[in-house]
């Protein structure tokens, strides 16, 4: 999968939607946070620095939990739009009253990399990157030899409610087309990670009325759909979809990916008058300890 770029994301979309300044992080990124936090209990290796990857979309309650889950490790949160930046510097300054300010953990908020981590955390960022390859290279840039990638995203049944709504209706699609879990295992191997492990779920929420319903998409992203709309829609036409959400039942699927890997160490080219440094083998000996424990950790379950 060779310059994968999804055909149906609009880049100047992607775009603009990355510098949206955000409310506050969507009660579903949040809940998928959680239960993404709870997978690292399966790992066995425990990061002395981690980063955070577009906090404020993936969650800031979940960062509170990745704080205490590693107290004793460096952290900083990545936002490439400064709105964002300053957003969440905000959110993560404690307040001048607490007791006990100056012992909890702190975080660099950050616009680029500083220096390469033992884990990147990244929830639900990679379904609304126009460029995803683009995107994994970074993250593989940010990590240590060894370190570790956790990841999730939308799959490709999400709001298939509302996807087959609009084809009724005849209105171009409601949202851009999903990637499939196997194509994003194909494309960390690409992008440089090793043994890639996926998994999905399903997660349908109800609502009370349609106008809670669109409230809560509003919250968890835009249509970046090449063919969508081409202006703003009318009152006319709002009405109509409420109409056509009131007859239907009000609840909408989202199929979660999770995704892990690891950053494996480039392969020695051992020629035949090469030499190998004792150094060198010591750490290669150290890189396969750490993957035998992260395999160990799989094997467990």
């Amino acid at each position: 999968m060779v310059n994968f770029r999804p055909p149906t994301i609009d880049p100047n979309a992607a775009l603009r939607w990355q510098a949206m300044r955000l409310p506050e992080s969507p009660w579903l990124h949040e809940e998928v946070a959680q239960r993404m936090q709870e997978r690292l209990d399966l790992i066995k290796q425990q990061p002395s620095s981690w980063l955070h990857w577009a906090p404020l979309q993936g969650g800031m309650q979940a960062h509170g939990l990745l704080l205490q889950r590693y107290p004793q490790a460096a952290c900083a949160a990545l936002e490439t739009s400064s709105s964002r930046v300053i957003h969440v510097q905000q959110a993560l300054q404690a307040p001048w009253w607490t007791t006990k300010r100056w012992l909890q953990p702190q975080t660099r908020v950050v616009s680029q990399v500083v220096q390469p981590v033992q884990m990147l955390w990244a929830n639900m960022r990679l379904h609304m990157a126009a460029d995803p390859q683009a995107l994994m290279a970074q993250w593989h840039q940010a990590l240590q030899v060894d370190g570790f990638l956790m990841f999730s995203c939308l799959g490709p049944d999400s709001v298939k409610e509302l996807h087959d709504l609009y084809q009724r209706l005849g209105w171009p699609a409601p949202s851009h087309s999903f990637t499939d879990m196997h194509d994003w295992g194909d494309m960390l191997v690409a992008a440089g990670f090793a043994e890639p492990v996926m998994d999905m779920e399903r997660i349908t929420l109800t609502f009370e009325t349609p106008q809670r319903l669109l409230q809560e998409l509003r919250g968890l992203g835009r249509n970046l759909h090449v063919g969508r709309f081409p202006g703003l829609r009318g009152r006319r036409w709002h009405n109509r979809l409420l109409e056509a959400l009131a007859g239907l039942p009000l609840k909408l699927t989202f199929e979660v990916i999770y995704g892990h890997a690891y950053k494996p160490a480039p392969r020695l080219n051992v020629g035949v008058h090469s030499e190998i440094s004792l150094a060198d083998m010591r750490a290669a000996l150290r890189r396969s300890k750490v993957a035998g424990d992260i395999k160990l950790a799989k094997d467990e379950v």
